[in-house]
């Protein structure tokens, strides 16, 4: 799956953010997940996106969406390589 193109640039802007992350709130960050309420009506975006019906406050919103679960995902993988690096206890 290829990475935005924005990808380095908010990897450099959200390892500041990375480095203050403690074993706990790194594992609660990796097991963050949409609620099922917002999980739905991102499915339903999706759909009707793939589907090309999406209304441009459609578009807007699930763009928006999609940005946010982006930055989201970066720090997801910050926190996973934080937790790697852990000495085994």
């Amino acid at each position: 799956m290829n990475q935005p193109p924005d990808t380095p640039i908010l990897d450099r802007l959200l390892e500041p953010v990375s480095r203050c992350l403690t074993p706990q709130a790194a594992r609660h960050l990796v097991a963050l997940r949409a609620d099922p309420q917002l999980q739905e009506r991102l499915d339903v975006l999706a759909d009707r996106c793939t589907e090309g019906l999406l209304t441009p406050e459609e578009r807007e919103e699930y763009e928006t969406y999609v940005r946010a679960i982006h930055i989201i995902a970066i720090l997801q993988a910050k926190a996973r390589k934080l937790l790697a690096n852990q000495p085994s206890s």
